[in-house]
Protein backbone atom coordinates (compact mmCIF):
# COMPACT_ATOMS: atom_id res chain seq x y z
CA UNK A 1 0.00 0.00 0.00
CA UNK A 2 0.96 3.59 -0.69
CA UNK A 3 2.02 6.06 2.04
CA UNK A 4 -1.44 7.79 1.72
CA UNK A 5 -3.02 4.70 1.64
CA UNK A 6 -1.60 3.62 4.85
CA UNK A 7 -2.07 7.63 6.48
CA UNK A 8 -6.53 7.71 5.72
CA UNK A 9 -6.77 4.40 6.67
CA UNK A 10 -4.95 5.78 10.25
CA UNK A 11 -7.58 8.70 9.70
CA UNK A 12 -10.64 6.66 9.30
CA UNK A 13 -9.90 4.85 12.74
CA UNK A 14 -10.10 8.09 14.50
CA UNK A 15 -13.83 9.51 15.14
CA UNK A 16 -14.38 12.99 16.16
CA UNK A 17 -15.62 13.31 19.64
CA UNK A 18 -16.98 16.70 19.14
CA UNK A 19 -19.52 17.75 17.12
CA UNK A 20 -18.28 21.00 16.40
CA UNK A 21 -15.22 19.06 14.73
CA UNK A 22 -17.58 16.07 13.12
CA UNK A 23 -19.26 19.23 11.09
CA UNK A 24 -15.74 20.01 10.21
CA UNK A 25 -14.65 16.90 8.72
CA UNK A 26 -17.93 16.27 6.50
CA UNK A 27 -17.92 20.09 5.50
CA UNK A 28 -14.73 19.78 4.39
CA UNK A 29 -15.20 16.28 2.88
CA UNK A 30 -18.16 17.19 1.10
CA UNK A 31 -16.28 21.02 -0.27
CA UNK A 32 -13.47 18.47 -1.83
CA UNK A 33 -15.51 15.48 -3.03
CA UNK A 34 -18.76 16.15 -3.37
CA UNK A 35 -20.95 16.76 -6.59
CA UNK A 36 -24.20 18.41 -5.37
CA UNK A 37 -27.22 18.65 -8.05
CA UNK A 38 -29.67 20.94 -7.64
CA UNK A 39 -33.07 20.85 -9.61
CA UNK A 40 -36.51 21.68 -8.67
CA UNK A 41 -36.98 18.70 -6.74
CA UNK A 42 -34.62 19.62 -4.38
CA UNK A 43 -30.32 18.54 -4.23
CA UNK A 44 -28.46 15.56 -3.79
CA UNK A 45 -24.90 14.85 -3.42
CA UNK A 46 -22.53 12.30 -4.63
CA UNK A 47 -19.34 11.10 -3.51
CA UNK A 48 -16.95 9.06 -4.87
CA UNK A 49 -13.62 7.68 -3.37
CA UNK A 50 -11.26 4.94 -4.58
CA UNK A 51 -10.62 3.89 -0.31
CA UNK A 52 -13.11 2.08 1.08
CA UNK A 53 -12.04 2.84 4.58
CA UNK A 54 -12.88 6.43 4.28
CA UNK A 55 -16.25 5.31 2.69
CA UNK A 56 -17.08 3.45 5.74
CA UNK A 57 -15.81 6.40 7.78
CA UNK A 58 -17.71 8.79 5.63
CA UNK A 59 -20.86 6.74 6.03
CA UNK A 60 -20.36 6.49 9.75
CA UNK A 61 -19.60 10.28 9.80
CA UNK A 62 -23.27 11.24 8.36
CA UNK A 63 -25.20 8.60 10.48
CA UNK A 64 -23.61 10.04 13.79
CA UNK A 65 -23.74 13.88 13.50
CA UNK A 66 -26.71 14.25 11.18
CA UNK A 67 -28.83 10.68 11.81
CA UNK A 68 -28.95 10.21 7.73
CA UNK A 69 -28.37 7.15 5.91
CA UNK A 70 -25.62 6.48 2.67
CA UNK A 71 -26.61 5.33 -0.29
CA UNK A 72 -23.07 2.86 -1.64
CA UNK A 73 -22.45 1.63 -4.75
CA UNK A 74 -19.14 0.15 -5.91
CA UNK A 75 -17.42 0.51 -9.37
CA UNK A 76 -15.25 -2.64 -10.40
CA UNK A 77 -12.79 -3.21 -13.31
CA UNK A 78 -12.98 0.55 -14.62
CA UNK A 79 -10.54 0.28 -17.56
CA UNK A 80 -9.46 3.67 -16.63
CA UNK A 81 -9.05 3.38 -12.89
CA UNK A 82 -7.44 0.50 -11.16
CA UNK A 83 -9.45 -1.21 -8.49
CA UNK A 84 -12.41 -0.27 -7.09
CA UNK A 85 -14.87 2.95 -6.78
CA UNK A 86 -17.19 3.69 -3.70
CA UNK A 87 -19.48 6.00 -4.46
CA UNK A 88 -21.58 7.42 -1.95
CA UNK A 89 -25.18 8.99 -2.63
CA UNK A 90 -27.09 11.46 -0.16
CA UNK A 91 -30.63 12.15 -1.61
CA UNK A 92 -33.67 14.43 -0.83
CA UNK A 93 -34.79 12.07 0.73
CA UNK A 94 -31.90 11.17 2.85
CA UNK A 95 -32.00 15.04 4.17
CA UNK A 96 -29.41 16.06 1.63
CA UNK A 97 -30.45 19.85 1.72
CA UNK A 98 -30.17 19.82 5.65
CA UNK A 99 -26.77 18.42 5.21
CA UNK A 100 -25.84 20.47 2.26
CA UNK A 101 -27.06 23.73 4.54
CA UNK A 102 -25.60 22.75 7.82
CA UNK A 103 -21.80 21.94 6.35
CA UNK A 104 -22.08 25.75 4.22
CA UNK A 105 -21.89 24.36 0.70
CA UNK A 106 -25.65 25.13 -0.31
CA UNK A 107 -27.29 28.57 0.37
CA UNK A 108 -30.01 30.94 -0.56
CA UNK A 109 -30.06 33.65 -2.36
CA UNK A 110 -33.13 35.70 -3.05
CA UNK A 111 -35.08 32.51 -2.68
CA UNK A 112 -32.89 30.72 -4.12
CA UNK A 113 -30.08 27.67 -3.51
CA UNK A 114 -26.97 28.30 -4.65
CA UNK A 115 -23.71 26.15 -4.49
CA UNK A 116 -21.26 28.47 -1.98
CA UNK A 117 -17.56 28.14 -2.46
CA UNK A 118 -14.95 27.49 0.15
CA UNK A 119 -14.80 26.97 3.93
CA UNK A 120 -17.64 28.00 5.72
CA UNK A 121 -15.38 30.25 8.48
CA UNK A 122 -18.28 29.90 11.50
CA UNK A 123 -17.54 26.05 10.95
CA UNK A 124 -13.65 26.43 11.30
CA UNK A 125 -13.87 29.31 13.58
CA UNK A 126 -12.04 26.74 16.38
CA UNK A 127 -8.82 25.29 16.14
CA UNK A 128 -10.13 21.80 16.87
CA UNK A 129 -12.19 22.14 14.09
CA UNK A 130 -9.51 23.41 11.77
CA UNK A 131 -7.50 20.33 12.28
CA UNK A 132 -10.83 18.06 11.64
CA UNK A 133 -11.35 20.61 8.27
CA UNK A 134 -7.75 19.77 7.13
CA UNK A 135 -8.45 15.82 8.26
CA UNK A 136 -11.66 15.62 5.72
CA UNK A 137 -10.01 17.58 3.28
CA UNK A 138 -6.61 15.38 3.49
CA UNK A 139 -9.68 12.52 3.53
CA UNK A 140 -10.83 13.65 0.17
CA UNK A 141 -8.27 14.97 -2.06
CA UNK A 142 -5.02 14.58 -0.42
CA UNK A 143 -1.82 12.40 -1.32
CA UNK A 144 1.47 12.56 0.48
CA UNK A 145 4.59 11.18 -1.69
CA UNK A 146 6.74 8.09 -0.57
CA UNK A 147 8.98 9.87 1.97
CA UNK A 148 12.28 7.71 0.88
CA UNK A 149 11.57 8.76 -2.62
CA UNK A 150 10.17 12.52 -2.28
CA UNK A 151 8.86 15.06 0.37
CA UNK A 152 5.92 16.16 -1.21
CA UNK A 153 1.83 16.48 0.76
CA UNK A 154 -0.67 18.40 -1.75
CA UNK A 155 -4.95 18.77 -1.19
CA UNK A 156 -6.25 19.22 -4.51
CA UNK A 157 -9.00 21.86 -4.74
CA UNK A 158 -11.83 22.70 -6.62
CA UNK A 159 -11.58 26.27 -6.84
CA UNK A 160 -9.76 29.03 -5.89
CA UNK A 161 -11.80 30.09 -2.87
CA UNK A 162 -11.48 26.91 -1.24
CA UNK A 163 -7.93 26.85 -1.70
CA UNK A 164 -7.15 29.99 -0.69
CA UNK A 165 -9.13 28.77 2.93
CA UNK A 166 -7.20 25.76 3.07
CA UNK A 167 -4.18 27.28 2.78
CA UNK A 168 -4.91 30.30 5.59
CA UNK A 169 -5.73 27.35 8.35
CA UNK A 170 -2.18 25.44 6.78
CA UNK A 171 -0.52 28.99 7.52
CA UNK A 172 -2.28 29.07 11.07
CA UNK A 173 -0.94 26.18 12.35
CA UNK A 174 2.88 27.14 11.00
CA UNK A 175 3.01 25.98 7.87
CA UNK A 176 4.31 27.65 4.73
CA UNK A 177 1.94 26.16 1.68
CA UNK A 178 2.36 27.21 -1.64
CA UNK A 179 -0.13 27.07 -4.30
CA UNK A 180 -0.10 25.82 -7.99
CA UNK A 181 -2.67 25.24 -11.11
CA UNK A 182 -2.74 21.92 -12.39
CA UNK A 183 -5.31 21.16 -15.46
CA UNK A 184 -7.66 23.64 -14.50
CA UNK A 185 -7.55 22.90 -10.23
CA UNK A 186 -5.65 24.60 -7.43
CA UNK A 187 -3.50 22.75 -5.42
CA UNK A 188 -2.01 23.80 -2.73
CA UNK A 189 1.36 21.72 -1.69
CA UNK A 190 4.24 21.55 0.88
CA UNK A 191 7.77 20.29 -0.22
CA UNK A 192 9.65 20.76 2.99
CA UNK A 193 9.81 17.22 4.74
CA UNK A 194 9.85 19.00 8.20
CA UNK A 195 6.35 20.31 7.71
CA UNK A 196 4.84 17.50 6.15
CA UNK A 197 5.63 15.66 9.44
CA UNK A 198 3.99 19.22 11.38
CA UNK A 199 0.72 18.31 8.70
CA UNK A 200 0.68 14.53 9.63
CA UNK A 201 0.48 15.58 13.82
CA UNK A 202 -1.79 18.36 13.12
CA UNK A 203 -4.32 15.90 11.72
CA UNK A 204 -3.41 13.69 14.22
CA UNK A 205 -1.68 10.51 12.12
CA UNK A 206 0.86 9.99 14.89
CA UNK A 207 1.75 6.46 13.70
CA UNK A 208 2.29 7.73 10.19
CA UNK A 209 4.37 10.64 11.62
CA UNK A 210 6.55 8.55 13.03
CA UNK A 211 6.99 6.32 10.00
CA UNK A 212 7.55 9.21 7.72
CA UNK A 213 10.65 10.46 10.59
CA UNK A 214 12.03 7.07 10.25
CA UNK A 215 11.74 7.44 6.70
CA UNK A 216 13.59 10.57 6.57
CA UNK A 217 16.33 9.41 8.88
CA UNK A 218 16.94 6.60 6.64
CA UNK A 219 16.62 8.99 3.31
CA UNK A 220 19.12 11.52 4.75
CA UNK A 221 21.33 8.51 6.06
CA UNK A 222 21.63 7.04 2.40
CA UNK A 223 22.01 10.93 1.15
CA UNK A 224 25.46 11.30 3.53
CA UNK A 225 26.66 7.39 2.43
CA UNK A 226 26.56 8.32 -1.10
CA UNK A 227 28.06 11.98 -0.82
CA UNK A 228 30.74 10.47 1.34
CA UNK A 229 31.19 7.36 -1.66
CA UNK A 230 31.00 9.95 -4.22
CA UNK A 231 33.56 11.94 -2.96
CA UNK A 232 35.85 8.77 -2.56
CA UNK A 233 35.24 7.73 -5.88
CA UNK A 234 35.84 11.34 -7.15
CA UNK A 235 39.43 11.15 -4.94
CA UNK A 236 40.04 8.02 -6.11
CA UNK A 237 39.61 9.03 -9.68
CA UNK A 238 42.34 12.02 -9.07
CA UNK A 239 44.77 9.62 -7.48
CA UNK A 240 44.79 7.48 -10.65
CA UNK A 241 44.79 10.52 -13.36
CA UNK A 242 47.92 11.94 -11.38
CA UNK A 243 49.91 8.66 -10.64
CA UNK A 244 49.16 7.92 -14.65
CA UNK A 245 50.84 11.22 -15.45
CA UNK A 246 53.79 11.01 -12.83
CA UNK A 247 54.54 7.21 -15.00
CA UNK A 248 54.26 8.62 -17.98
CA UNK A 249 56.64 11.39 -17.03
CA UNK A 250 59.40 8.60 -15.17
CA UNK A 251 58.98 6.50 -18.69
CA UNK A 252 59.95 9.61 -20.86
CA UNK A 253 63.03 10.55 -18.09
CA UNK A 254 63.82 6.34 -18.47
CA UNK A 255 64.10 6.29 -22.21
CA UNK A 256 66.04 10.10 -22.49
CA UNK A 257 68.53 10.09 -19.58
CA UNK A 258 67.63 7.21 -17.23
CA UNK A 259 66.76 7.34 -13.52
CA UNK A 260 70.37 7.93 -12.72
CA UNK A 261 70.19 11.70 -14.26
CA UNK A 262 68.07 12.34 -10.85
CA UNK A 263 68.80 13.21 -7.31
CA UNK A 264 68.98 10.71 -5.20
CA UNK A 265 65.85 11.11 -3.62
CA UNK A 266 64.18 11.89 -6.83
CA UNK A 267 64.83 8.26 -8.16
CA UNK A 268 63.76 6.62 -5.08
CA UNK A 269 60.32 8.86 -5.36
CA UNK A 270 59.93 7.46 -8.96
CA UNK A 271 60.58 3.44 -8.11
CA UNK A 272 58.47 3.87 -5.54
CA UNK A 273 55.79 5.24 -7.78
CA UNK A 274 56.11 2.28 -10.48
CA UNK A 275 56.00 -0.04 -7.49
CA UNK A 276 53.18 1.40 -6.02
CA UNK A 277 50.69 3.41 -8.74
CA UNK A 278 48.12 3.08 -6.99
CA UNK A 279 49.27 5.50 -3.56
CA UNK A 280 48.24 8.85 -3.49
CA UNK A 281 51.78 11.21 -3.27
CA UNK A 282 51.14 11.79 0.09
CA UNK A 283 50.86 7.62 0.92
CA UNK A 284 53.72 7.42 -0.89
CA UNK A 285 55.70 9.61 0.97
CA UNK A 286 54.43 7.96 4.16
CA UNK A 287 55.98 5.01 2.43
CA UNK A 288 59.20 6.29 1.25
CA UNK A 289 59.66 7.22 4.83
CA UNK A 290 58.96 4.12 6.55
CA UNK A 291 61.53 2.24 4.21
CA UNK A 292 64.09 4.93 4.86
CA UNK A 293 63.40 4.33 8.36
CA UNK A 294 64.17 0.47 7.55
CA UNK A 295 67.28 1.27 5.34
Amino acid sequence: MSFTSDTKNELTKIKPENKCCQLAEVSAFLRFSGLVDVDEDGPSVKVRTDNASVARHFIKLVKTYFGSRTALSVEVGSPLVKGRIYELMITREMNAELILRETGILGVKEGSNYITEGLSREIVSKRCCRRSALKGAFLSRGSISDPLKSYHMELVCNSERTAADIKRLLSGFGLKPRIVKRKGKSVVYIKEAEQIQDFLNIIGSTDQYFAFQDARILREAKGRTNRIANCESANMDKTVNASQRQLADIRVIEETRGLAYLSEKLRETAEMRKQYPELSLSELKIVHAAWSKIG
